[in-house]
């Protein structure tokens, strides 16, 4: 992650988990829980407020550049789409991978994927994948920007594009990629109240990442990982 440690442990926390067969993150302790830092504001949340954030934007720096864990090497240029669908309250769009995806199956992601040559740039890339992932129509999202590079451990250069997406919205995923897709209410992801810590112990080194739970009916989506840590660079950068 970040040289800045997303740990910060007071002497009497405990000691990260080691890591274990078949590791599951939901069983990491929490070592955290950011309540004291201030949520971002409902009023901030609003479509005119978010284009003039992104056509604005503040002095900021990600909290989140790279994590530490991972190949070494990273090369392959991706991008995700986070995307702000505008109902009576502004939901976030996530999805849960399938099991059989060679890279982060099972996990909660944005949209998004590898670039393509044809692809112009980066809100080319976000868009085209969300089309193809859960069918969302370019014609229904505004691209408002995007969020600075976020390395991944599996050595993927994502960019994070931000848009907003019109309520009329038709979901249509692809089962081989999707199992399930969801939205969550954008004040929840962007409440540090809401943001775990975590840390685990791997022969190369001290792993440390956010949780953000969701708990929708009897489901609880666990978002965590990448997909946490972007999040997190969302709310530095909306409450910058």
């Amino acid at each position: 992650m970040h040289t800045s440690s997303v740990i910060h442990q007071a002497q009497s926390s405990p000691r990260p988990a080691a890591l274990a067969p078949g590791f599951d993150p939901r069983t990491v302790p929490v070592l955290g829980v950011d309540a004291h830092l201030p949520a971002v504001p409902a009023s901030a949340l609003t479509a005119d407020a978010l284009r003039h954030r992104f056509a604005a934007p503040p002095l900021w720096s990600p909290e989140i550049e790279r994590e530490r864990i991972g190949t070494g090497h990273a090369s392959a240029e991706a991008a995700v789409l986070i995307a702000i669908v505008l109902r009576d309250e502004p939901m976030l769009l996530l999805t849960e991978r399938t099991q059989h995806l060679s890279t982060h199956s099972g996990q909660v992601a944005f949209p998004g994927g590898k670039r393509d040559p044809e692809d112009v740039d980066a809100a080319a890339t976000a868009l085209r994948e969300a089309q193809e992932e859960v069918g969302l129509d370019p014609a229904l999202a505004e691209v408002l920007g995007s969020l600075p590079p976020y390395v991944t451990g599996t050595g993927f250069v994502v960019t994070p594009v931000v848009a907003l997406v019109q309520p009329q919205v038709r979901y249509q995923p692809n089962p081989h990629e999707v199992a399930d897709l969801f939205e969550v209410p954008l004040a929840f992801v962007l409440d540090p109240a809401h943001h775990q810590r975590h840390a685990l112990q791997r022969p190369e080194g001290l792993r440390e990442w956010f949780s953000m739970p969701y708990q929708a009916g009897d489901k609880q989506h666990y978002i965590w990982g990448a997909t946490a840590g972007m999040l997190r660079n969302f709310y530095r950068f909306m409450r910058a």
